[in-house]
């Protein structure tokens, strides 16, 4: 089967933490059996940041970890679907693409049968921004892929498609792996972005604070920092690091005791069950994590065995001491959490879901077809 996907990058994961499952479900995909194809423009704010900070360089080292994933660059102007889509069987279209491009796919397949059209939603606009999302012409979509409930709910609920199905972010064990022969270096690493506001209470709190008063060797990967938040962050004793390639942070994991999860205020009031990726991926390192409040509604992990979760700062402050301090909960807590990925939580497990969808779109369509010819 050949599928396609068009997503804002597949080479860049500069501030675009999408890319991280993307490659992941691609290389998945491809490991049975199917040949996958992304488009990505060539003008995205994503690699372009990274091209001008970092050089051609860092895509060069995303073409080594995954030598076998294709990316071709357009221009938006000048795309043709005919060419993108020849013998496409799948097409999968994140919601980081501009809304024209989204509607000349659904025009595309309206006028063309032989492939399968769905759009993938991996972000918080559905509830914080639904003017933005409403905006998205999905009409000649065979559905949509939410990666939670609480998406999947809106879009239900809203009219905007006919068939939704819950589609999880997942981690990319080819690379997300533990890394025993790197020496530790440090107690706690974090690795993401500020949060453009919002989670900048959050991080003070379940981060800066306790690291400060824990008096811990910490280290911080991200960009999009203020002078605010770099400046709070040497108050606190963490070394900044700036941007890490995705590839490379099972090294970071490796080099300290544990990690930390900060969700985004948006996910944690408005979109239970969701986690962040790197929850996924910390896991499937084999790091002890311990995460700031959020509700697992989905039922995706077993707080206090995959991770430990703090209510507030001061039970924070507690739960880094013990993980420090008490070797045999660290350990458990990474075996475990690392189980559970390698039960549940794969793109291998999400690929597999991904054909099963495909059947029972095949399906849903055979006996639509039955119907109209019995009619």
């Amino acid at each position: 089967m050949k599928i396609v996907l068009f997503c804002h990058s597949l080479e860049s994961d500069w501030n675009h933490g999408n890319a991280h499952f993307l490659r992941g479900v691609c290389r998945a995909l491809q490991e049975r059996g199917h040949r996958v194809t992304a488009w990505e423009p060539r003008n995205g704010w994503s690699r372009g940041h990274l091209l001008a900070e970092h050089g051609e360089a860092e895509i060069q080292g995303f073409r080594r970890v995954y030598p076998d994933l294709v990316s071709h660059l357009y221009n938006p102007a000048t795309l043709d679907l005919d060419q993108a889509l020849d013998g496409a069987d799948l097409v999968l279209v994140h919601e980081w693409n501009p809304p024209e491009l989204v509607r000349r796919l659904g025009e595309h397949r309206k006028s063309h049968a032989g492939y399968r059209l769905l759009f993938h939603d991996t972000h918080h606009r559905s509830v914080t921004e639904p003017a933005s999302l409403a905006a998205y012409d999905l009409e000649g979509y065979d559905g949509v892929l939410a990666f939670g409930a609480a998406v999947q709910e809106k879009y239900l609920k809203r009219g905007w498609a006919e068939r939704v199905w819950v589609w999880h972010e997942a981690a990319d064990v080819t690379v997300f792996k533990p890394l025993p022969a790197v020496d530790c270096e440090g107690d706690l690493v974090w690795i993401g972005n500020w949060g453009d506001g919002e989670r900048s209470a959050e991080l003070h709190e379940f981060f800066l604070e306790p690291v400060r008063d824990l008096r811990l060797s910490a280290d911080a990967w991200g960009v999009r920092y203020p002078e605010e938040a770099l400046e709070a962050l040497r108050t606190a004793g963490v070394r900044y690091r700036g941007w890490l390639p995705n590839h490379r942070a099972p090294e970071e994991f490796a080099r300290h005791r544990f990690t930390i999860h900060v969700p985004r205020r948006p996910y944690v009031e408005k979109l239970p069950g969701i986690p962040t990726i790197r929850v996924f991926e910390a896991l499937a390192c084999g790091v002890p994590l311990i995460t700031a409040p959020w509700s697992d509604s989905e039922g995706l992990f077993q707080a206090g065995r995959d991770y430990l979760m703090a209510r507030d700062g001061e039970e924070m402050r507690r739960r880094m001491r013990a993980v420090v301090e008490d070797a045999a909960l660290a350990d458990e807590l990474a075996a475990h959490g690392r189980k559970t990925i390698l039960a549940r939580h794969t793109c291998g497990h999400r690929a597999d879901e991904l054909l099963a969808i495909l059947a029972e779109i095949h399906e849903i369509h055979d006996i639509k077809n039955e119907l109209e010819v019995a009619s």
